[in-house]
């Protein structure tokens, strides 16, 4: 019941409301149909009983009159007689028949009429049925009807009040894959209504959010690179070759520093999406050591040359700041990048991780003893990881710490 959506749950709901409200009808019409036929024979056995006992020949027309009115019955006229007899014998039906040793009644219905007719000691008697009809099975026809047509006329209320829920859901689904112009609309000033308003302003407030944060970061990179350039420059002036290597270090490590802070905002972005194309794996291998730019004695690739569909620039960038991690914090500052059937791992000599993969994942999370990088590799490595499909695992095994790249099936390598 808890997973049930809305939409369904009032379906079921109102699916067996109308069950039992349609169970319960049918269930009156039974009842209606026993009690009438049990009404029926309690009203002929009394005119049967009433009619055998007192009728007398020499009966008063006032004595008939009365015991017509308390039977509500009525006599039928001899012209009518023989047509009504014809009709019985061609189409009656005998409802019921009761009699004693003094003579007979019978009734019997044809179409809607009921016709007595009494026997009793050779005298023969003709009467029509002179009850009020009534109408409970009309009554409680309708009565159905009207309670059924209301039932589905709430049902389609209710459905009609929920649909905007399913146009919500919808553009709130759009903004959640990217669409930052996704605007909610709706009218009314209701439960649903509010709601609508209230993300609607939030949608606002984050897309000023991010505006100012690109706007923010754009400010900042541009601000960084000019005194950077310049002091770049100035250091090339330096004599003190010792002094010259620690500066020009610490100025292309702040441009790493941009470049990352720079491929973070692109790559984080709801609306970026990879550009998948067929690639060797080599060839990817090459790229992450080119924008690596140490020498590749230090990095040992035990890899097979396939073909694999993936974004290059992206899966590059994603292997470069694995291997970069490994050689700075390895105790050997070499890595081994290998390759199995649905991974890619790269190895290095060290002490196991002391936290959990995910706090290494979080921008600017480093272990206690780091002393160098500004704790955005891993946290890249799994933003672009997750924009490519792929997850990103770690192991310790054998004194090396073993970061791997799970790929799909479909990238098998």
């Amino acid at each position: 019941m808890r997973n049930l959506s809305v939409n369904t749950f009032i379906h079921i709901l109102f699916s067996v409301a109308i069950i039992i409200l349609v169970a319960t009808f049918l269930l009156f019409l039974s009842w209606n149909e026993d009690r009438h036929k049990i009404e029926e024979f309690k009203h002929y056995q009394l005119i049967s009983i009433t009619f055998l006992s007192n009728l007398q020949f020499n009966s008063t027309d006032e004595d008939l009159e009365k015991l017509y009115r308390d039977l509500m019955v009525k006599p039928i006229s001899k012209n009518r007689i023989e047509q009504i007899k014809k009709e019985i014998q061609e189409k009656g039906e005998t409802i019921f028949s009761g009699g004693s040793a003094m003579g007979r009644v019978r009734v019997f219905k044809t179409n809607d009429t009921q016709y007595i007719y009494g026997q009793r000691l050779g005298h023969n008697l003709m009467l029509e049925d002179n009850r009020p009809k009534n109408y409970y099975f009309e009554i409680a026809l309708t009565l159905g009807i009207f309670l059924l047509a209301l039932l589905l006329l709430l049902y389609l209320a209710v459905l009609k009040k929920l649909y905007p829920l399913k146009k919500l859901h919808t553009e709130i689904e759009r903004f959640a894959q990217g669409d930052m112009n996704t605007r909610i609309t709706y009218r009314h000033d209701d439960e649903i209504g509010r709601i609508a308003k209230n993300f609607d302003e939030a949608i606002l407030h984050i897309n000023e959010l991010g505006a100012s944060k690109n706007l923010f970061m754009r400010n900042l990179m541009h601000e960084l690179k000019t005194p950077i350039t310049k002091g770049r420059i100035v250091v090339e002036m330096l004599e003190d070759e010792t002094v010259k290597k620690i500066l020009i270090r610490a100025f292309e490590r702040m441009n790493e520093l941009i470049s990352e802070l720079a491929e973070i905002e692109r790559v984080t972005t709801q609306s970026f999406e990879p550009s998948f194309e067929q690639i060797n794996l080599n060839t990817i291998i090459e790229k992450s050591q080119e924008l690596l730019m140490v020498e590749s004695s230090c990095i040992t690739a035990e890899i097979k040359d396939k073909i694999i569909i993936t974004d290059v620039k992206l899966m590059s960038l994603a292997i470069k700041n694995l291997l970069d991690n490994g050689l700075k914090y390895g105790k050997k500052k070499c890595v081994i990048i290998r390759t199995n059937s649905y991974a890619i791992e790269i190895l290095s000599e060290g002490e196991v991780l002391e936290h959990p993969l995910s706090y290494y994942t979080e921008p600017f999370s480093q272990g206690e003893k780091r002393s160098s990088g500004f704790g955005l590799g891993l946290y890249i490595v799994h933003s672009i990881l997750e924009k490519l499909g792929y997850k990103l695992a770690y192991r310790y095994e054998d004194g090396k710490n073993i970061f791997i790249i799970q790929m799909k099936e479909s990238c098998k390598i």
